[in-house]
């Protein structure tokens, strides 16, 4: 077990054995180190934080966290410091850290229990449906799995930041990460409103969206250029191959697709409804399908010969997950292309269609928005749902990405591809 200075620079440097796993301990921490595991099979290698006491005589080995909650050197360092500490002073860490959230769960105190109740008493009275939605989702998925457990009095910021922003800001996705900070914030800020806690422990952690202000602003589209290097490294997301592209070609919003059924398709009609009940603005809303859609989904029935269920599933049961994982596998494949998301595609066809010539109130309508240039007695009284017009642009919009990934027909005509 080699013994090195375990900094920044030589943790990052460190490659993962073959097979198996090889422990690097700190000469600067005795009992503090690391350790690197072969990867798995998706070629994952995970490398964890250690330290290891002993108690009563006997050797106890405590795993602090993997380098993904623990990115900084630094930090992990301090966490096993404390754990010796607490050694040093008569303290089994392991097991002082159980009993905290045995009693945090016996008393409803725990990180876990205190979300749900923020979320049903005073989010979801509160906040628009989608907004719950999107809010409750980021606490279920990113906060509760990594600090649910805990207990909430002794929640702190350095924990708050290592098990939760430092994960979601290495993946890759730092406002993402400054989204859920805000959650996390305003469910703290709740428990402090309920005197469950004295202070707020979200409060005080830096912004983890490193970019500035203005940078941030949701312009991003990808150009000609990039839509082609786009639709091949495609090929790299396996199930979620066609999902993209569609998102592409429809510019609709990632969950209607994803959670779409084949009920909702009218293949020999083009046209694909989207339900009331799952559209953002409450209203049925139709989307022609051109011929690259209408090529994409035939293949996807070819793979699923069923009349009905969902098009997107890995079960049969529930609806395809794990996006991040698979836009990051299209985006190695386009390693000089600026990082990009889903809701960009929605983006690019907006700007697209934009210099294809396609009027600002049609491309309102495509996206199922309410049309920002209709508003008072208007607005109620145009009920114009400019079908053929949505149509054509969509036509436009696909021969123009066909042109580019396939060479078909020149992007600049103006011919118009007529529906069946």
């Amino acid at each position: 077990m080699p013994t090195i200075k375990l900094t920044q620079l030589s943790v990052d440097r460190l490659k993962p054995p073959a097979a198996g796993r090889i422990e690097y301990w700190d000469s600067q921490l005795p009992g503090f180190g690391l350790r690197v595991s072969a990867p798995n099979r998706k070629g994952e290698a995970r490398k964890s934080w250690q330290v290891i006491y002993r108690i009563a005589g006997k050797q106890i080995r405590e795993t602090l966290g993997t380098s993904a909650q623990f990115p900084n050197v630094a930090d992990a360092r301090q966490r096993a410091r404390q754990s010796l500490q607490q050694v040093s002073a008569g303290i089994h860490p392991v097991e002082a850290k159980r009993r905290q959230q045995r009693a945090a769960a016996a008393r409803g105190n725990g990180v876990a229990a205190v979300i749900a109740r923020y979320l049903a008493e005073h989010a979801r009275p509160r906040m628009k449906p989608d907004t719950y939605k999107e809010v409750a989702r980021a606490l279920r998925v990113d906060v509760i799995p990594a600090i649910g457990e805990a207990a909430l009095d002794a929640l702190t910021r350095g924990e708050i930041r290592a098990k939760v922003i430092g994960p979601i800001v290495e993946r890759g996705c730092a406002s993402q990460a400054w989204h859920v900070l805000a959650y996390i914030r305003m469910a703290m800020q709740w428990a402090v409103d309920e005197e469950m806690i004295p202070v707020n422990p979200a409060v005080g952690i830096p912004d983890p969206d490193k970019r500035k202000p203005e940078d941030r602003e949701r312009d991003r589209f990808l150009t000609d250029d990039e839509i082609k290097a786009f639709w091949a490294a495609c090929d790299s997301a396996g199930a979620f191959a066609s999902l993209f592209r569609l998102l592409l070609l429809l510019g609709c919003r990632r969950d209607e697709l994803a959670h779409a059924t084949w009920e909702e398709f009218d293949l020999e009609r083009r046209e694909w409804t989207l339900p009331r009940a799952r559209s953002k603005n409450g209203k049925a809303h139709t989307t022609h399908l051109a011929d690259l859609a209408i090529e994409i989904l035939g293949e996807l029935r070819e793979l699923s010969p069923g009349r009905s269920g969902l098009l997107f599933t890995t079960n049969g049961r529930t609806p395809v997950s794990g996006f991040g994982h698979a836009l990051r596998r299209v985006r190695e494949k386009m390693p000089d292309v600026p990082p990009f998301t889903l809701h960009d595609l929605r983006r690019t066809l907006a700007s697209g269609m934009a210099d294809l010539g396609i009027a600002e109130s049609i491309l309102d309508r495509c996206l199922n928005h309410a049309g920002r240039k209709v508003s008072g007695t208007a607005r109620i009284y145009n009920r114009h749902e400019y079908l053929k017009e949505r149509r054509d642009a969509l036509e436009r919009w696909s021969a123009h990405v066909t042109d580019l990934v396939k060479g078909g027909t020149p992007a600049a005509s103006n011919v118009v591809a007529l529906a069946r």
